[in-house]
C-alpha cells in the first residue's frame, strides 16, 4: 500500500478533528509551542497558547502570578482559561506544563479535544529549558526539578489519547510524526470527535 502525503495526512486529521482541538500536553521544554505553532499551520487551524491567554486574563506575566498569588490562583486560573478556549472548537492548543495534572481540566479536554502527549527525554528537556531563564519552577536545581516533575507527572501525561515522542529533529519532522499519529490514533472510531 502506498503511502499518503504529508498534505494528504494533514487534510484527514483536520477532517478527523471535526470541531475538536488537538491540546498539547508534557513537561515544558517538550516542544508544545514550537511544534504547536507549525502544526496549526500545516492543518490551517489556529493556534492558541494557553499560558499566553492566562496572562492576557490576568494582565500579568505567570512568573508575577506565581510571586503573587501562589501556584494554586495559577492552576485555578489556568482551569477556567482552558475551559473557555476548548470550547472555541477546532484549534491547536499548547497548555502548560501542569494543567493535565488538573482532573476538571483532563476531563474537559477528554470531552472537547484529542490529547497529544509530546514526551522528551531528560536531556532534551534540560537543554531546552536552559536557553530560557522565565519558569518559575526552574529557579534552582532544574535537573532535579525535572526529575521529579516527571515522576509525578509521566504517569498523568500517559493518559492522554496520543503519545509522540519528541526528540531534537527539526521541527518540521515532529510536526509530520504529529500528523502522522493523529491520523494514525486508533480511537477514533470510538471517539465522539467524528
Amino acid at each position: 500500500m502506498a503511502r499518503r502525503s504529508i498534505a494528504k495526512d494533514a487534510e484527514l486529521a483536520k477532517q478527523l478533528l471535526g470541531n475538536h482541538a488537538i491540546v498539547l500536553v508534557g513537561l515544558m521544554g517538550a516542544g508544545k509551542t514550537s511544534v504547536g505553532r507549525r502544526l496549526a499551520e500545516k492543518l490551517d487551524v489556529p493556534f492558541v497558547d494557553a499560558d499566553h491567554e492566562i496572562e492576557l486574563a490576568a494582565g500579568k506575566s505567570i512568573p508575577d502570578i506565581f510571586a503573587e498569588h501562589g501556584e494554586d490562583y495559577f492552576r485555578e486560573g489556568e482551569r477556567r482559561v482552558i475551559t473557555r478556549l476548548l470550547e472555541n472548537g477546532q484549534q491547536v492548543l499548547a497548555t502548560g506544563g501542569g494543567a493535565f495534572m488538573n482532573d476538571e481540566t483532563r476531563a474537559r479536554i477528554k470531552e472537547l479535544g484529542v490529547s497529544l502527549w509530546l514526551k522528551a527525554d531528560l536531556d532534551v528537556l534540560l537543554k531546552r529549558v536552559a536557553k530560557r531563564n522565565d519558569r518559575p519552577l526552574l529557579k534552582e536545581n532544574p535537573a532535579a526539578v525535572m526529575k521529579n516533575l516527571m515522576e509525578k507527572r509521566y504517569p498523568v501525561y500517559a493518559e492522554a489519547n496520543i503519545t509522540v515522542e519528541s526528540r531534537d529533529v527539526q521541527h518540521g519532522q515532529m510536526v509530520n510524526d504529529v500528523i502522522k499519529a493523529i491520523v494514525d490514533w486508533d480511537g477514533w472510531e470510538n471517539s465522539t470527535h467524528e
